[in-house]
């Protein structure tokens, strides 16, 4: 059959191109060599250690993999039934107008006319109304629900390949915060059942409150295939809402969805105890999990706002002394700290409601001078100058943040030379090393490290943090880099390809069945073979082969012909011609 050649040929092109582009696809970070960095500095190194890993190898080194490793993703933005201009369209209203016009279903009573009129006007809103939007609202719902799994791919392969420790999600979990509670409820589900399905949200009693004699300190390492699983994710102003608008609603539905909004996090590192004394500290790690949403002002809760103003006030209050080494500190929020336009892609940006909420933050892109001043110097203990504790150089850390789409790596530092007005500056950090700032004497510094959107649009980003402590200095260090998948366009392709190959071999196959089936029909109509007459021979009265029916056996008759007992159907009489022939020729001479 023509058609069946045709498919053949199409799965000989289909399957080898789906199985190229799905093997890319479930592989990416493979191919694009991500791997959480390794103590040594060598993305190379790391990649090929995970590489052993993966493959059980005896060459796997656990020496090189960092104990803390965070996944950090940043703004998924699911979106919903809020973000379709016309969902109703998917009911065909005016089509249900239609025959509620058309047959008076209403009890509106109307005469033919106007029966007609109406009738006719409700079915070209059907065709020329109803129908596009429709579409558009089913082609909305399956592009949400495509983003689902792309964003879920991204989180699952990644965790797969990478094995982290720890998972952060830095805020903007969904889209809106003005959406309704059932919609929100909706997308917590979507958040937790398909994106990041396999995660969890964390306890309320893991979630700590700062205190002196903190209690709920953790080793690091310990129940990890449990720490994997929970997901920190920190509030953005697509979840609560901005300054301006942030209320005790949005607020109580998060947290019973996602988790607390502000809470620590401490572990100890497990150390070899002879090489401790007591000039050697423990190291400690502090993971701070920090709602910044309302911490600038206005704002149209006071009360809310107290409380944020609160937890950082215990948050600083409750802190090692800045001089204490093998401490290490990460903050976990939402908006970045504020840096001067140029440095990344958001510029520094303040709106205000006018009027109404109290006039609070509408909207901003990075926080204000004053808070960030107020993180740096007071949960990081940095100052420009020297003569305070530590020297002004505060504590070992890093921030990490989201709301910056595009993403930027910056380096937060003062100048203690400065004059008596020294005020906090920032450099991208390639530009504040390439200069020697980050190890520059009498300049403290920090770095912000805000990652970028995990969302298609966004090349679908994961960050990979590993931190280390190295015994030789006796404190912390960190690395991070980068691993995109690529836009969702990638994820559709692959998976349209794939459905494509599968479509063409289920047709091949049912094809290729059905056309076996034709041909074993015949045979089964033959019986159990040839029809022999009386005399065994297999031939007719005539001499030729027939079956049963009086038909030819076209096999059999090949048979004969072939073994000498047959030249062919009606040969008999060809035969005696020959014969005859024969004769004739031999009285023709005998008569000479």
């Amino acid at each position: 059959m023509f058609l069946v050649s045709v498919l053949r040929y199409l799965l000989v092109l289909l399957v080898p191109l789906s199985l190229l582009l799905s093997t890319y696809l479930y592989l990416y970070p493979v191919f694009h060599l991500c791997a959480f960095p390794a103590p040594e500095h060598d993305a190379n190194t790391a990649w090929t250690n995970t590489l052993r890993q993966h493959l059980s190898l005896s060459t796997f080194d656990a020496k090189k993999v960092a104990p803390f490793r965070l996944l950090a993703l940043g703004d998924p933005q699911l979106e919903g039934e809020s973000s379709i201009p016309d969902p109703e369209a998917a009911t065909f209203p005016h089509l249900s107008k239609f025959w509620k016009d058309a047959f008076l279903l209403d009890g509106t009573e109307h005469n033919p006319l106007q029966r007609l009129r109406h009738s006719l006007h409700d079915l070209v809103d059907f065709y020329l109304d109803d129908i596009p939007k429709s579409l558009e609202v089913y082609r909305k719902r399956i592009d949400h629900f495509g983003n689902d799994y792309y964003l879920g791919h991204i989180y699952r392969t990644m965790h797969w390949w990478t094995d982290p420790s720890h998972v952060t999600v830095l805020g903007d979990l969904v889209g809106s915060q003005w959406i309704e509670d059932d919609e929100f409820e909706a997308r917590g589900w979507r958040y937790w059942n398909r994106v990041f399905r396999g995660g969890e949200r964390i306890f309320d009693e893991v979630a700590s409150t700062p205190s002196e004699n903190f209690e709920d300190t953790r080793i690091l390492g310990e129940n990890a295939e449990a720490w994997k699983q929970i997901i920190l994710n920190v509030a953005g102003n697509h979840d609560v809402g901005y300054a301006g608008d942030l209320s005790p609603v949005r607020m109580d539905r998060f947290i019973r969805v996602f988790g607390k909004a502000n809470y620590e996090l401490r572990f100890q590192l497990p150390v070899n105890s002879t090489i401790l004394d007591e000039e050697k500290p423990v190291p400690e790690l502090r993971i701070i999990v920090f709602n910044d949403m309302n911490l600038d002002t206005p704002a149209s809760s006071k009360a809310m706002q107290d409380e944020t103003y609160e937890f950082l006030n215990d948050i600083i209050t409750t802190s090692k002394d800045v001089s204490r080494p093998a401490h290490f500190t990460i903050l976990l929020t939402h908006i970045p700290m504020h840096k001067e336009a140029g440095i990344c892609v958001d510029g520094p940006f303040f709106d205000f409601y006018d009027g109404y909420f109290d006039n609070g933050v509408k909207e901003q892109n990075h926080l204000s001078r004053d808070a960030s001043k107020g993180f740096l110097e007071g949960v990081f203990g940095m100052n420009g100058n020297p003569g305070v504790a530590g020297n002004g150089f505060g504590r070992n850390g890093v921030i990490l943040t989201g709301h910056d789409h595009e993403g930027c790596d910056t380096y937060h530092y003062i100048n203690q030379s400065d004059p008596p007005e020294r005020e906090w500056q920032a450099k991208r950090w390639k530009d504040a090393v390439a200069l020697g700032i980050n190890e520059e004497a009498g300049v403290p510094g920090l770095r912000e490290i805000t990652v970028q959107s995990m969302m298609g649009g966004f090349a679908g980003n994961a960050g990979l943090m590993s931190l280390w402590f190295d015994e030789e200095t006796w404190d912390w260090k960190f690395e991070f880099m980068n691993c995109g998948l690529g836009t969702q366009h990638v994820w559709w392709l692959v998976h349209i390809v794939d459905l494509i190959t599968l479509g063409v071999g289920l047709a091949y196959g049912i094809l290729l069945a059905v056309e076996k089936m034709s041909r074993e029909v015949p045979r089964r109509h033959m019986g159990n073979g040839t029809a022999k007459t009386s005399n065994g021979a297999g031939k007719s009265s005539n001499g030729s082969a027939k079956l049963g029916n009086g038909h030819v056996d076209p096999g059999l008759v090949e048979y004969l012909k072939t073994n000498g007992n047959l030249d062919a159907p009606g040969a008999g009489r060809k035969s005696l011609r020959k014969k005859k022939s024969r004769r004739n020729l031999h009285d023709a001479a005998a008569g000479n």
